[in-house]
């Protein structure tokens, strides 16, 4: 099951720290309501999302490891999502099968109606591995936590120097 942050589960006492070994792909997707009036043009882009999740969710090896859904105001709705590669991240969004490709299709052809009615809008990152550390303090698993397993501080270091030198066994055999 993919790691989304929809589900209420206790705080882990302490500090902890995402389990993510490796780089980390992280993808921000959203949109942005110009004109709350035209709800046919900005309704169908809202629900795109949720289903696009939700066939991620049933098939792992597509590579979505987590998410987070947030609202950054009653206009604007973005996700947060982790990758496994960016490989996989491009393979989902060209793959003829999947409802991403029939999504970006249609809004290619309802462009030029749609788009004074809503914007979109992504950015990907890719951090190598030892360019990322993470700390939750009293906190459920949340974000990269979330989508890779939470990890008792003291086994990446209690100092985010420390977190940063982190390297997998893989890496360090390379």
């Amino acid at each position: 099951m993919i790691r989304g942050q929809g589900v209420r589960v206790k705080p882990i006492p302490g500090r902890t720290t995402a389990a993510a070994e490796g780089d980390v792909v992280v993808l921000l997707i959203g949109m942005r309501i110009n004109h709350f009036w035209g709800v046919h043009h900005w309704l169908p882009v809202f629900v795109a999302m949720p289903r696009m999740l939700r066939e991620l969710s049933r098939d792992r090896s597509r590579g979505l490891l987590g998410y987070t859904l947030l609202s950054g105001s009653p206009r604007t709705y973005y996700v947060v999502q982790y990758w496994e590669s960016k490989e996989k991240l491009y393979a989902y969004a060209a793959a003829p099968d999947m409802f991403h490709r029939k999504a970006w299709a249609m809004m290619n052809r309802k462009e030029k109606k749609s788009r004074q009615h809503v914007g979109l809008w992504h950015e990907t990152y890719v951090a190598p591995e030892g360019s990322y550390e993470t700390i939750y303090a009293d906190m459920p698993p949340y974000g990269l936590a979330a989508a890779t397993g939470v990890l008792p501080i003291e086994k990446r270091g209690r100092r985010a120097a420390d977190r940063f030198a982190h390297r997998s066994s893989a890496a360090r055999k390379g």
